[in-house]
């Protein structure tokens, strides 16, 4: 038996008004919003008395999703610091293919994008750079040059 595809990325946010605002400026489209609550959701978690916001946005091509939650119930535990260096165990990136990455970056800034190093070149192959996104996650952004 083998896995069908990689259905989605999780990534709880305080904002989630401002984390869906970031996504779909990135080019992202929403798919829709809901609630999540009851004894499904506390199984499938293992927390107790699960409530929770979710917003599921799309790729462009339809193949890759991302799910964000903004949970009112069990509190949200704080995963400080913030800007937490790409090297810690457990935390790395989500990476999006993009075909103007100057251009990404530089609309992504007014919605609290913080590069963590430069734009690098990769041989000629691609123009490569992580970001610091909503809830302090690390965003890369890849842009083929061939």
């Amino acid at each position: 038996m083998a896995i069908q595809r990689m259905d989605n990325v999780g990534i709880v946010v305080e904002d989630m008004d401002a984390a869906v605002a970031f996504f779909v400026e990135l080019g992202m489209e929403l798919e829709g919003r809901a609630q999540v609550e009851g004894r499904f959701a506390d199984q499938c978690t293992g927390l107790d008395g699960v409530r929770c916001d979710i917003a599921m946005l799309r790729t462009p091509d339809g193949h890759s999703r991302l799910e964000l939650a903004k949970y009112r119930s069990p509190a949200v535990i704080s995963a400080e610091p913030r800007d937490r260096p790409h090297n810690v165990l457990g935390t790395h990136r989500v990476m999006f293919a993009v075909d103007d990455l100057e251009g990404t970056v530089a609309r992504l800034r007014p919605h609290g994008a913080e590069l963590l190093g430069e734009v690098a070149r990769f041989e000629d192959s691609y123009l490569l750079c992580y970001l610091r996104g909503p809830a302090g996650i690390i965003v890369g952004l890849a842009q083929q040059l061939r």
